[in-house]
């Protein structure tokens, strides 16, 4: 019988939690479906920045040296290692719980209350839940399960200087793939777009594939 999603899901955590404990690094989110592993890295809680290519890169080579070693995912796959970007998707409670205080917009999976789509700043969150204050001054508590998309919205501050010419700022994805057996450089891409509309936009993130040797070769 084969592996399952969840049980390779899990033998992939296993190996990247590690690297990433050694990097001064936090595992954010960990997807596998269809082929594809997803690994989303950040910097941890409270630190004064994000990711930068160079942490990207390192722990995309480390993660796939690891991942071609152990081989705990069979057939062909693609490895996708990334930062959230300025713009987070919020799929487990403890995205939810770690934005507290932040702009959020949610598509629920089906109408409540006359409502699909809302805003507002997060103020609060559970393992279950999560409560928004919209911009009307209403509080709405949601149950995550009724959530089909939630992402923080990244809010510019800062004017532009006088004299400037008022550049407008993009915001941005960083991702890196990791090549398979033995390479010595991991490709890093950055994704940035200025398009802040919603849950619709494509991910723009360049992957490579990744062949297993083992089992690809006739």
């Amino acid at each position: 019988m084969g592996a399952t999603d969840n049980s390779i899901t899990e033998r992939v955590r296993v190996l990247v939690l590690p690297i990433l404990d050694d990097l001064g690094l936090e595992l954010y989110d960990l997807e596998y479906a269809g082929g594809m592993v997803k690994v989303t890295i950040d910097t941890p809680p409270g630190s004064p920045g994000g990711i930068d290519v160079d942490q990207l890169a390192r722990a995309t080579r480390l993660i796939s040296r690891d991942l071609d070693h152990a081989d705990p995912i069979p057939g062909q796959y693609t490895l996708e290692v990334s930062s959230p970007g300025l713009e987070r998707n919020l799929r487990l409670p403890r995205h939810f719980q770690r934005e507290i205080g932040k702009q959020v917009a949610v598509r629920l999976t089906n109408v409540v209350n006359g409502e699909r789509r809302l805003s507002g700043v997060l103020i609060g969150a559970t393992e279950t839940d999560f409560t928004l204050r919209l911009e009307s001054g209403d509080e709405r508590t949601i149950s995550i399960d009724q959530v089909d998309r939630a992402r923080t919205v990244f809010v510019w501050e800062a004017a532009p200087k006088p004299g400037s010419g008022g550049k407008k700022g993009v915001r941005g994805k960083s991702s890196g793939s990791g090549a398979r057996s033995g390479a010595d450089s991991a490709a890093t891409t950055a994704d940035l777009s200025a398009d802040n509309d919603d849950f619709d936009d494509a991910d723009f993130d360049d992957i490579d594939i990744h062949d297993d040797q083992e089992h690809s070769e006739s």
